[in-house]
């Protein structure tokens, strides 16, 4: 069972943070991107967003295109509206080969605002479940007829963060809605990665592999930190650096017959976390953990 081992620039330069390494030239991340060992990149806010331009700039890196977040509002409009809005990005995802896109609900986030603690989020009023994933539904049967995965990522700071939220929406839902498994979000929201792979092993179709510094989170959910708050405090890190047990996770993927990219994602401090250096780091622990699991690693 082949997958591939890609990373997010985040490594090297926060979009929401832009203090780290806002200076960092898109040339250096992608260079040391190939340099660590990835086959290939997540997007990121420095990224050109037409597929002619993109294009050519990976193939100098030989790197290949993974996938690309994407912030919804269907919590406030409905798919029809969210596909119109989505429908540049979408392109560019198609356009690129890849074989999801990065689907995350963002009414009301407070992920990004440095006043409010990460679990001060919204919620999807009780009623309007159904709705909602209805919404959902239309949006992922809309991207598969582009031949483009829907990946819901659970993320700290919106609607859909809990091991209830994520059970509601894949049981209102289809197949044509996949989840992102992400290890940290998991992690730092009170859900165990191993249990929730082996609750919804057959929709994961993308997974981010972050570690957690489990003492910086017991010390951030204490104080009621926000999010951005915590990533500055180093709540986040690399495969290896952290208590996120990889290997039964890793398993669990294996023996459901996952064969997608597995993402290396650590949003910290580059002046504090060398860029290289950890992406060295998470990739050398990531392939190890996958080999080990199973999995055959493609280039």
């Amino acid at each position: 069972m082949a997958i591939r081992i890609g990373i997010n620039p985040i490594t090297w330069s926060n979009d929401d943070l832009p203090e780290l390494g806002g200076d960092t030239p898109l040339e250096t991340c992608l260079a040391e991107t190939r340099l660590a060992g990835y086959a290939g990149t997540e997007m990121g806010g420095k990224f050109p967003n037409r597929t002619e331009t993109l294009k050519p700039i990976l193939a100098r890196h030989g790197l290949a295109f993974v996938s690309g977040w994407y912030s919804a509002r269907l919590l406030e409009r409905d798919a029809a509206a969210e596909i119109a809005a989505m429908q540049g990005h979408l392109d560019l995802m198609a356009g690129m080969g890849c074989p999801v896109m990065v689907f995350a609900e963002g009414t009301g986030s407070v992920q990004g605002d440095r006043t409010r603690a990460a679990n001060d989020r919204p919620q999807v009023p009780e009623a309007f479940w159904p709705e909602y994933a209805r919404r959902v539904q239309a949006v992922a049967e809309h991207m598969g007829a582009r031949g483009v995965r829907l990946a819901f990522h659970h993320h700290m700071g919106t609607a859909v963060q809990s091991a209830a939220d994520i059970d509601r929406l894949l049981a209102l839902t289809g197949p044509a809605v996949g989840l992102l498994l992400d290890t940290g979000h998991a992690t730092y929201a009170g859900i165990d990665p191993l249990d929730l792979a082996r609750r919804h092993a057959g929709r994961i179709v993308h997974v981010h592999c972050k570690d957690v510094r489990r003492p910086v989170l017991e010390a951030v959910l204490a104080g009621g930190r926000s999010f951005l708050g915590s990533v500055l405090d180093g709540v986040f890190t690399v495969p290896g650096d952290g208590s996120v047990d990889f290997p039964p996770v890793l398993r669990v993927l294996r023996a459901a017959g996952y064969a997608g990219w597995l993402v290396v994602e650590a949003e910290q401090d580059p002046a504090k976390a060398h860029p290289l250096t950890y992406a060295r780091m998470g990739f050398t622990a990531l392939r190890r953990d996958a080999v080990d699991a199973g999995f055959e690693i493609a280039g």
